[in-house]
């Protein structure tokens, strides 16, 4: 992805949020409802009810007529340009997998697999790609797929993937970690590291080859040690060495950094019982609650559209996986839960144009009739609903 269009985002940010444990207690009028899928006026006074299922399907469905290009693949945005961007897409096969295992519908089937061989065709007929952290998430879209489909193709490209990755790791810069791009060998991100170690785990999940389990525990090991303040837990997002000055970006501290830190430190602790990688993924867990970079009055910050439209909603899946943890402490679970909720019930209400179902990218404003809609921008709002409905289903939105 384009790493210079970072610098757009301001470094001022709003330092007042609200308390977290408040956070789940929020309630809303009849009034306040706007999906088309109901009449809001014949609740009949009743406590209202969040149609986070109906609210997740409308979402999806708007997502495929609305940015649909060619050969499967989905376009930059609603508004008529049509360029294709290779990440975006492989999020949009996570976001496809979401709405698949939520119903078990085989429409998105074929939707999924149009949109993996259409990414290979959209990219010169190859799956090989400058920017690595682009691969990666295509490997990790793709290893969802094969579990939820047992798919062999994707697996075949997830192999691929990994083995391309790999390549880019190297121990005479910065004593390791993966670069950024294949062509910047002194500019090692955490893009393109925490998620790597992610694959890594996922194939290791399948295949139980111990080298898998090496390469994530190598690739977390650097990261911590680099790119991670050790108080704080706030994963900070590159490293690099320019003109003999090594310089480490403490500056910039985004959602979707945080979110994969999280995931792979929980995905460790599973398999290794290793207290400290689930100690890790809590610190960073709460730091995401109280950190004026990452939330603004307690929801999780604009950070504007493009690439950075993408990024809440990638912190939302591996967040979501923390709070349904089984071993963290009921003290945290809530908070977490109730953060997620305020979030999910804020967009609900306020982030959401309806009847069409584009999201915005301030979750509390929703985008004025015609306005341009990010793909990027649009898949974090679909994320959070899918969350949402996962969570409420199992009970942690009580």
């Amino acid at each position: 992805m384009n790493y210079i269009m970072k610098r757009f985002f301001s470094k001022s940010y709003s330092i007042l949020f609200l308390s977290i444990v408040g956070l789940g207690l929020m309630t809303v009028s009849c009034e306040d409802e706007a999906i088309p899928l109901r009449d809001p006026n014949n609740s009949g006074g009743q406590e209202f009810e969040y149609t986070w299922v109906k609210t997740a399907d409308s979402l999806q469905l708007s997502t495929y007529n609305n940015y649909l290009g060619s050969n499967g693949t989905f376009i930059q945005n609603n508004t008529g340009n049509s360029t294709f961007h290779y990440w975006p897409n492989a999020h949009v096969l996570d976001v496809l997998v979401d709405g698949y295992l939520r119903t078990g519908d085989a429409n998105y089937l074929p939707k999924m697999k149009a949109l993996l061989v259409g990414i290979k065709v959209k990219n010169g007929n190859t799956y090989n790609n400058d920017f690595n952290d682009d691969m990666i998430w295509l490997a990790l879209s793709s290893l969802r797929a094969y579990s939820a489909t047992q798919d062999q193709e994707y697996k075949a490209v997830a192999d691929y993937l990994w083995g391309r990755i790999k390549l880019s790791w190297s121990d005479n810069v910065f004593g390791g970690g993966i670069t950024w791009k294949q062509n910047t060998p002194k500019q090692k991100n955490a893009v393109s590291n925490a998620p790597a170690a992610i694959v890594a785990m996922r194939l290791y999940d399948i295949d139980k080859k111990p080298e898998d389990l090496e390469w994530a525990k190598k690739i977390y090991a650097w990261q911590k040690a680099n790119l991670v303040d050790p108080v704080t837990g706030a994963v900070w997002d590159n490293i690099s060495e320019e003109n003999g000055v090594i310089k480490t970006n403490k500056d910039w501290v985004f959602t979707y950094n945080m979110g994969t830190w999280i995931g792979i430190g929980l995905r460790l602790y599973k398999e290794t019982n290793d207290q400290t990688y689930l100690n890790d993924a809590v610190k960073s867990g709460r730091n995401v609650l109280v950190n004026p970079k990452l939330i603004s009055e307690g929801l999780l910050r604009d950070e504007g559209q493009g690439d950075g439209g993408l990024f809440k909603g990638i912190l939302v899946r591996y967040f979501t996986e923390l709070t349904q943890h089984q071993t963290i402490n009921s003290t945290d679970k809530e908070k977490f839960a109730a953060f997620l909720k305020f979030n999910a019930v804020t967009f609900y209400k306020k982030g959401i144009q309806r009847p069409a179902m584009f999201s915005g990218n301030n979750w509390k404003v929703a985008p004025a009739a015609g306005a341009n809609t990010d793909l990027t921008t649009q898949l974090s709002g679909v994320m959070l609903i899918e969350a949402a409905a996962k969570l409420d289903k199992d009970g942690d939105f009580d």
